[in-house]
């Protein structure tokens, strides 16, 4: 009796460690293994995916209409805040986390439990997030010519955007601006598809350093890396007369040698998506250009990532917008777009597109094409095995190291395009003590028009309430000497000015904040009242010498104030860090900024590019006049 006892006591052990067995083996999901090769997870994944399932995955979604039971119930891919879009005013990392989070959740609780990837255009450090570091536009961060510090901001903007729960980043630009008149011109790097193509290298920042060997695959170097997006393909700096969205003319040859490099080096780099553009090429919008998108992009270069379209990208291919959204969905999705910004009525673009493909209109094969390639990135990112994001990097948001970084690039961002010879000697840089200084201008102490266009908001705000830094005159108060006297006068008559007995006058202004087509410009004039302000600092008669720094994202109509003027600077739109102004106007450091877009005389000129037969430019691409730094003591405040 008792050796049977044993005996059953073996076989019910037996039994159950056989059922343990196949319950484990029946758990194991080859998608889930990391040690699995990507291709093989995404096949495992595919094939186990609903059509409803599949589409899902296609959708971004602005987060105003995502919870957790949409991402559960429609199997969202995606979400992405607009500019300007956030939970709570002045949101902190923390708030931010955990919103991300909760739409994580509900991705994660669904049948399959595919995460969600969180978008941002953060396209010039975090700018969309209350206490981010600001760096300079694009278009300052040209002038640098120095592809290291550009990958330095990315890896800073990668950490700062992490910090906050989301994962991927709407940037870099890498359009080629060659009309200034174009709203979107301080978004490019350069007039020169060459200096685009070096400050690719913003990508390996953001993402990590891809291997040499995976030519067209997508890589994102873990937790502290975001996924990155080269935008707008292409040929968008190309319009006609610079008009955003508008047609850009031209050989296929030219559009291959000046627009597409900067597209092949982003590539080479690993970027993970890549954005199209509102505008069209040769009449063909390239949100339905299925020869540009897969026919080139995909097949030709090998580009294994996402394509995205822009926000309502695909309501754009008919006019008016929206007109006909069950062929704007056609033609994007057959065109190779992968994931499309809806952004806000997912369930029509769910039903038509559902209907479509049911209807075989559009294959269940380029819809698996666009699955795979959003499976890719997100199997690359690691969000299988880290979906959820903790409070660990939130004090790298607005770090001082950051802060740091982003001055330095606005030191080497400025060109010095004139400096005029006061008795042997040129003006700047100025001395910080023994001066009377007046310092003018609606741009002066403004750090919303220091930063312009998608800052806080999409259109960018004014006032410095919204936004952590130093102003250009908080930067001035803080490198001169403590005897020296600044006075402040946002916009002075000649009556104050003449009666003020000052020695030195620096007069700050420029462009309001604008962004796209909110940009276009036919006169590309300073805005009023900045060439009164000129005038009446600048038209003084007497000792006082005026020096004039313009903020702007392109060049401005300046001959007209020329003569006036006794030192000009180009200072872009410098973001949050002010001071690195002021410690070049003083002489802590040299100037050494190279213009990399070309300065007209007038905007009849219009367009004209370095290289051009009429090229007659003010000052000329590649010119900025340098200076050293000055060796003095320190003091203390």
């Amino acid at each position: 009796m008792r050796k049977l006892l044993m005996n059953l006591l073996w076989l019910f052990f037996f039994l159950f460690c056989w059922q343990g067995a196949t319950i484990s083996e029946a758990k194991y999901v080859k998608y889930r293994d990391p040690k699995v090769a990507v291709d093989v997870r995404i096949r495992d994944l595919i094939r186990r995916m609903t059509l409803k399932e599949k589409i899902g995955q296609m959708i971004q979604i602005e987060r105003t209409v995502a919870s957790a039971d949409v991402m559960k119930n429609h199997f969202i891919g995606s979400v992405l805040s607009e500019a300007g879009s956030e939970p709570v005013p002045k949101a902190s990392a923390k708030t931010l986390i955990n919103m991300v989070n909760e739409f994580q959740n509900g991705a994660l609780s669904t049948r399959l439990g595919i995460p969600m990837f969180y978008g941002i255009d953060a396209v010039h450090g975090h700018n969309n997030v209350y206490n981010a570091t600001i760096f300079p536009h694009n278009v300052g961060l040209g002038v640098t010519r120095d592809p290291k510090l550009i990958k330095r901001i990315g890896v800073a903007t990668a950490l700062e955007v992490r910090a906050t729960g989301m994962q991927y980043a709407f940037s870099p630009c890498i359009a080629v601006c060659r009309d200034p008149r174009w709203g979107r011109c301080f978004e490019s790097y350069s007039e020169d598809h060459q200096i685009v193509q070096a400050m690719t290298d913003i990508i390996p920042g953001l993402q990590g350093s891809a291997p040499a060997d995976q030519m067209g695959f997508p890589f994102v170097d873990g937790k502290r890396k975001v996924a990155a997006c080269a935008k707008h393909f292409v040929g968008d700096g190309g319009t006609v007369n610079g008009i955003d969205e508008n047609n850009t003319v031209i050989d296929l040859k030219e559009l291959f040698k000046i627009h597409m490099p900067a597209y092949i080096d982003s590539i080479k780099k690993g970027v993970s998506t890549i954005m199209l553009s509102y505008s069209s090429v040769n009449g063909v919008k390239m949100h339905s250009n299925r020869h540009l998108v897969t026919d080139y992009l995909k097949n030709k270069l090998k580009f294994m990532g996402i394509v995205i379209s822009d926000w309502k990208g695909i309501d754009k291919i008919t006019s008016p917008p929206h007109a006909n959204y069950s062929y704007s969905i056609q033609a994007g999705i057959l065109a190779g777009i992968d994931m499309v910004m809806v952004p806000y009525d997912f369930k029509e673009f769910i039903n038509i597109l559902t209907y479509q493909v049911k209807n075989k209109i559009i294959p269940i094969s380029r819809i698996n094409d666009a699955v795979r390639r959003i499976l890719r990135v997100k199997f690359v990112m690691g969000l299988f095995e880290h979906p959820m994001a903790g409070y660990d990097l939130v004090n790298h948001l607005g770090s001082q190291e950051h802060r740091e970084l982003a001055r330095d690039a606005v030191r080497k961002s400025l060109v010095l395009l004139k400096n005029r010879d006061l008795a042997n000697k040129p003006l700047l840089p100025l001395p910080k003590k023994g001066i009377r200084i007046l310092v003018a201008g609606t741009h002066a102490h403004n750090l919303g028009y220091q930063c312009g266009g998608w800052t806080v908001t999409w259109e960018g705000v004014g006032g410095n309430n919204r936004i952590v830094g130093t102003s250009i005159l908080r930067g001035v108060r803080k490198t001169v000497y403590p005897t020296t006297k600044v006075i402040y006068r946002e916009n002075p008559d000649r009556e104050f000015v003449n009666s003020g007995r000052f020695s030195h006058a620096i007069v700050v202004v420029g462009e309001t904040p604008y962004v796209q087509s909110f940009g276009d410009s036919t006169n590309l004039t300073i805005t009023e009242p900045g060439p009164t302000i000129i005038n009446n600092v600048c038209g003084h008669r007497g000792d006082m010498k005026c020096v004039v720094i313009v903020v702007s994202g392109r060049p401005l109509v300046i001959e007209p104030y020329l003569s006036k003027i006794d030192a000009l600077v180009a200072a872009w739109l410098p973001g949050s860090e002010g001071q690195g102004i002021a410690d070049v106007v003083f002489g802590d450091y040299g100037f050494t900024g190279k213009l990399a877009q070309t300065w007209f005389k007038t905007v009849d000129q219009l367009p004209m590019n370095v290289g051009d037969p009429h090229y007659d430019p003010l000052f000329s691409f590649g010119f900025g006049l340098l200076t050293e730094p000055v060796e003095e003591k320190k003091f203390l405040k």
